[in-house]
């Protein structure tokens, strides 16, 4: 087995290296092996490692390009004298750009280097508030790619009011698409980031996240009610903060608008605001709310439907928390 591995020919590239490495660690689980690496095994590995250097020099250089094409002041005499909005499929070398810029930095390294680049203070300080909202959702979406799993990234991106910015262009911003992507943007930002959490509650993030539930688009709903229920499973100590704004009566109105998926986010927030909180569970039982009926209703519409199974278990489970109990003490449900 050894002699084939030897005399085996991989391509000098990272798949190459990749496929020495996999077969190497099955490999290890056998006997060590006996022969040092041949010379020629030595070769293709140096060149295999070039290579793989010289791709990620590439990538740095394709971004070092889409950076100096985003620097460059727009030059449209549309633009410049406020010409509206061309429509979003129009074709622009900036938006190209952006594009190629969100594949690269997938890429941790590239995310890292983009910053030191100066592409991100592009970014906030150009195109988020560019009047092309073709280019606002991109350096938005860009931000939201650099910042996940980057804590470098995120920390930079907080330090120079990236949060405050998004936060405005979920909140306000005329184009839908960039309030989706404004929005998953602050969800990089804010998850999981302890720094990120406090500038959204300095800049009142849980109220964007409530009007963005009873907003128009589906998108942005969905969004805000799975970033809240993600919070509130996260930061238990907010619970607090949340009920003081009225949250579950806002809850309770969204779950009385037209059936959606987003509802089960909802429903979860919900439940995390009853468990352990006294004040979530008084707030769950005013009865001016009716919310005990309302939750009855919607499990016997949800029952025996597969793909709304996880809405039904919160459901069921923000019911019995609310509810059973209260009964069981009138002797309702014995």
């Amino acid at each position: 087995m050894e002699e084939d591995r030897q005399g085996r020919r991989y391509p000098p590239n990272l798949q190459g290296v990749l496929q020495l490495a996999v077969e190497a660690g099955s490999a290890a689980e056998g006997p060590a092996p006996t022969e040092p690496m041949s010379d020629e095994r030595k070769t293709w590995l140096r060149d295999a490692l070039a290579e793989v250097g010289k791709g990620q020099m590439d990538e740095v250089e394709q971004m070092k390009r889409c950076v100096a094409l985003l620097r460059q002041e727009g030059t449209n005499k549309g633009e410049q004298e406020g010409e509206e909005e061309r429509d979003e499929d129009h074709e622009d070398e900036r938006e190209s750009a952006f594009e190629i810029l969100s594949e690269l930095c997938e890429n941790l390294d590239n995310a890292r280097d983009l910053m030191t680049l100066g592409g991100l203070e592009l970014c906030l300080s150009q195109y988020l508030c560019h009047p092309q909202s073709g280019l606002r959702w991109r350096a938005a979406e860009l931000i939201a790619c650099c910042a996940q799993n980057m804590p470098q990234v995120q920390v930079y991106l907080l330090s120079n009011g990236a949060l405050p910015k998004l936060l405005q262009l979920t909140d306000s911003d005329s184009n839908a698409t960039v309030r989706v992507k404004a929005l998953y943007a602050v969800s990089c930002l804010v998850r999981e980031q302890e720094a990120g959490l406090q500038a959204f509650l300095s800049h009142d993030g849980f109220s964007v996240l409530m009007r963005g539930m009873q907003t128009g688009n589906e998108k942005v709903r969905t969004k805000s009610a799975f970033l809240l229920f993600n919070l509130l499973t996260s930061h238990a100590e907010q619970k607090d903060t949340v009920l003081s704004m009225g949250m579950v009566q806002q809850l309770v109105s969204v779950l009385r608008t037209t059936h959606s998926p987003f509802h089960e986010h909802v429903l979860g927030a919900l439940c995390c605001l009853v468990e352990e909180c006294p004040q979530g569970l008084k707030d769950c039982r005013n009865p001016a709310l009716n919310l005990e009926e309302l939750l009855r209703q919607r499990s016997r519409e949800l029952r025996g439907k597969e793909e709304s199974q996880e809405e039904l278990d919160f459901c069921e489970r923000l019911r019995v928390a609310c509810f059973r109990g209260q009964h069981d003490e009138n002797g309702m449900d014995r």
